[in-house]
């Protein structure tokens, strides 16, 4: 059975429904609450595309008739309800190569109101390319010697906008997958923490099995280099815009989810390494922080070893800050200071790897005049007593000409935790950025103690009726 909706930007039904004819008529087709079809009208379209398909040329053209008319409706219907743009996001599966199965999916996301839609097209170490065109190294999603050339993305971005909707791919980013760490020769664009560990290694040394999440290193220049590789495969099939998911580092088990050692930190890949010590400006900098990387905290000798450098070089430098204690000071308030500004270096250092990516990821989108966006988790940028929520996802600093899409996931019965999570991320966003929610769940019933849809968009609305997507 399929998992239609993942995640669901739903709308409640805050305006009036649409009186339209029971039956298509030349200038309408009818709507109800929540913008969605009616079952009449469902049923007379069903019935044309199953006709379609097999071959009747009147068929077809009636068709395509009703997909025209239902979209002109959910589109004067989603104009005057809100939010304004109501998004499903799906992933295909190979079953959806078979005849029919695109159309009867695409149809069913127009019958239920939505006028957006986002086609994951990169998840767990695969993409949504044709086979006999893929030269990403990831493998194709539909692999199946009968449809080598079968474009299941350019499809999906065809069809649904000859139903009105928007189409977007949504790729995952920083989490690479399975099939990209099994490659010897990117065994060092992977994530690597302070234990030696990639992301792989480390749920596995917990005990955890069956996780195929492999976050790279995002100062690994062919790390960077497959991401716009692949990002440009993307572009090619146009869709009208690509939404970046997983800008961030993997989220640790129990305590490993709060990073408050240098060590628990995903900066010890070759590239990452390399860039931090490029922050140290002389050398006398250069061996704290060799040492601090190596031990998780300095010595008075290293003091002592970093000094016999400053005749010639001057005071410790890194990215041209001096550090805030007087050389003059004793030796142990001199360490205790230098390892706490090393610490906030490496965590921004971290951070700035994050926001380096998803710039790199962004930039050929915006240069072809496509809307792109970033996927984030509201607590991800969190200070968490003496150190830092694990996944070190600063959306606070995001660019403000991009889609934000926080997942807003909290569970509560009545949707206010949703809510708050909503307001959390409006009161750090700038006045330009567009805020567009994302909730889990379904319509009408509760899904894995998420309230309904309609409670979650009716507290959302309550709080933030500015929103329109």
């Amino acid at each position: 059975m399929r998992l239609l909706i993942l995640r669901s930007i739903g709308g409640i039904g805050l305006a009036s429904t649409l009186l339209l004819s029971l039956l298509i008529s030349p200038a309408k087709a009818q709507t109800t609450v929540f913008c969605r079809m009616t079952p009449e009208a469902i049923s007379q379209k069903d019935s044309l595309r199953q006709a379609a398909q097999g071959g009747n040329s009147r068929a077809v053209n009636r068709y395509k008739t009703i997909l025209r008319r239902h979209a002109q409706a959910v589109q004067r219907c989603r104009q005057q309800t809100w939010p304004q743009q109501q998004a499903l996001w799906i992933r295909l599966y190979p079953c959806d190569v078979n005849p029919g199965a695109l159309e009867e999916l695409l149809d069913q996301v127009v019958n239920w109101g939505y006028n957006a839609l986002y086609v994951e097209t990169f998840y767990n170490g695969q993409v949504l390319l044709p086979a006999a065109e893929n030269t990403t190294p990831w493998p194709s999603v539909i692999r199946h010697p009968n449809h080598q050339q079968t474009d299941v993305l350019a499809d999906a971005i065809a069809k649904g906008r000859e139903r009105g909707l928007k189409v977007y791919s949504w790729m995952f980013s920083m989490n690479f997958g399975y099939s990209y760490a099994l490659r010897s020769d990117r065994q060092d664009a992977l994530a690597i923490n302070g234990q030696g560990h990639t992301s792989l290694s480390a749920h596995a040394s917990t005990g955890s099995v069956g996780s195929t999440e492999a976050f790279i290193d995002p100062y690994s220049s062919t790390a960077k280099q497959d991401y716009r590789q692949l990002t440009q495969a993307v572009l090619r099939r146009r869709p009208d815009g690509v939404l970046f998911d997983y800008i961030r580092y993997p989220r640790g088990e129990g305590g490993a989810s709060v990073a408050s050692r240098v060590q628990d930190l995903w900066i010890y890949g070759p590239s990452s390494q390399q860039a931090l010590i490029n922050r140290a400006t002389n050398r006398g900098a250069q061996v704290l922080l060799h040492q601090f990387l190596r031990q998780g905290y300095l010595t008075d000798s290293d003091i002592s070893d970093s000094d016999a450098y400053r005749a010639a070089e001057g005071d410790v430098l890194w990215q041209g800050r001096s550090p805030s204690v007087s050389p003059s000071a004793p030796v142990a308030e001199r360490r205790a200071a230098l390892q706490e500004e090393l610490w906030r270096l490496s965590v921004a250092h971290a951070a700035q790897g994050v926001l380096d990516f998803l710039s790199d990821a962004v930039r050929p989108v915006q240069q072809q005049g496509l809307a792109s966006g970033a996927v984030f988790f509201p607590s991800a940028n969190a200070v968490v007593n003496s150190g830092y929520d694990s996944r070190l996802q600063p959306w606070e600093r995001f660019p403000s000409n991009i889609e934000w899409h926080p997942m807003a996931y909290s569970i509560c019965g009545d949707g206010r935790c949703v809510a708050a999570e909503v307001q959390q991320v409006l009161a750090q966003a700038t006045s330009s950025a567009q805020v567009m929610p994302v909730l889990a769940g379904g319509w009408g019933r509760t899904v894995q103690n998420h309230p309904s849809l309609e409670v979650q968009m009716a507290a959302v609305h309550r709080v933030a009726p500015s929103i329109r997507s």
